[in-house]
């Protein structure tokens, strides 16, 4: 099994070969959405990897306006520095986020590129020789939460326990379809106090040796996402809670 620090460390011919392979994968979906205020956020890290418990810090930088956003998010553990860089930026469109390019930078490795080439309708890695076409809505790993937010805002009385969120997100070297499911409503404990939150759950699919994803988004602060967790069945977990919200 892969550590959980590389999930959250998270042609124009060959698109025509590959499109009718890859296009029964994920299918464009409009629906509304409402982006979250630009803002900064603040987290603190927690993590078991391999038996240690580790600890860190987060700062995410989100902007949008003017039919554009970026994404910036930057992971620090204690005694390691910058663990993680990870970069989405692009426009808004009638799916909501468009990335243009993803771009990730673990510890001691090259940074890898996703490109949504719009032009040509692909979206290709720098690190993978797969290519998707693109349909509308495709994500990548840090711009997946933003838009789960963007859709909650928009239709918050659809964001019930049971209600499922399909997206087609881009990782390092390939792209998969996500299931996110509503699980329940709760209150967390956070730097801000105790928040309200809706959580919604990734589970990996029968038989994958993938992690869960939890995410939960705060409605009581504009559906921001207030916490982040990466689990497997070993009981290794890397989870990121805010404690600090700047808006912009």
């Amino acid at each position: 099994m892969r550590p959980l620090f590389t999930h959250l460390l998270g042609g124009a011919v060959l698109a025509s070969a590959c499109a009718g392979i890859f296009a029964a994968e994920h299918e464009a979906a409009l629906r509304p959405f409402n982006l979250a205020p630009s803002a900064d956020l603040h987290y603190t890290l927690k993590a078991r990897q391999k038996g240690l418990a580790l600890s860190g810090e987060a700062q995410v930088t989100w902007r949008a306006g003017e039919g554009k956003y970026s994404l910036v998010n930057e992971t620090k553990a204690q005694m390691l520095g910058k663990i993680l860089e990870t970069r989405s930026e692009g426009t808004v469109d009638t799916y909501g986020i468009a990335p243009a390019q993803f771009v990730e930078k673990r510890f001691r490795k090259e940074a890898t590129t996703a490109t949504f080439d719009r032009g040509a309708k692909t979206l290709n890695f720098s690190a993978g020789k797969e290519a998707y076409p693109l349909l509308g809505g495709e994500q990548d790993r840090l711009s997946a939460q933003w838009q789960l937010a963007a859709l909650a805002r928009a239709q918050p009385e659809k964001f019930t326990p049971g209600s499922e969120w399909r997206l087609f997100v881009a990782g390092r070297k390939d792209a998969q379809p996500w299931s996110f499911k509503v699980v329940k409503r709760e209150k967390i404990a956070t730097g801000l106090g105790e928040v309200e939150a809706v959580l919604l759950s990734k589970a990996p699919p029968p038989g994958a040796k993938d992690q869960t994803v939890d995410l939960w988004l705060a409605p009581g602060h504009d559906w921001y996402p207030v916490q982040l967790r990466y689990s497997d069945e070993e009981g290794e977990f890397i989870e990121q809670t805010v404690d600090k919200i700047n808006k912009k």
